[in-house]
């Protein structure tokens, strides 16, 4: 796959942190630490499923949620939310943690080394979503990402 052929990320620093959802949408939700991860995959696996995503697509759609969800956990806050639902004919993830930063310039738009061991979760995540928008302020971080079901 071309780089070029990836849309690039949203990113917005507006100070609430938190994401929005349409009304009347029904969300599955999950709130999670490290060691629940096995878990965070096996829910996110179950809604992919119920949602009719084809079974060749859940592979990749479960890397990039299990790289969002640890990076929640693991740079954010010891706990996390991991919500789910579907809008059209796509599946939306949103992670949600309570942790903040200031983005000084596009993480994911850069492919790690050759050799590295960690700074991947993002790239690979926007790599694999069909869309990916990250919104970070005093509220805390959410990320949010689209699959097509």
């Amino acid at each position: 796959m071309n780089e070029d052929d990836i849309p690039p990320p949203r990113f917005c620093a507006d100070g609430s942190g938190g994401s929005s959802l349409p009304g009347g949408v029904t969300v599955r939700e999950l709130t999670f630490c490290v060691a629940d991860l096995p878990e965070v995959r096996d829910f996110a696996a179950l809604q992919a499923r119920g949602a009719g995503m084809a079974e060749e697509d859940i592979g990749d759609y479960l890397v990039a949620v299990n790289e969002a969800a640890t990076n929640a956990v693991t740079h954010g806050s010891a706990k996390a939310r991991l919500r789910v639902w579907r809008e059209g004919g796509d599946l939306l993830i949103a992670v949600h943690d309570n942790g903040h930063w200031i983005i000084e310039d596009q993480p994911g738009m850069i492919a790690p080394h050759d050799y590295s061991t960690s700074g991947m979760g993002l790239w690979v995540a926007r790599r694999l979503a069909k869309e990916l928008v990250l919104r970070t302020g005093l509220n805390g971080t959410s990320l949010t990402m689209r699959f097509q079901i």
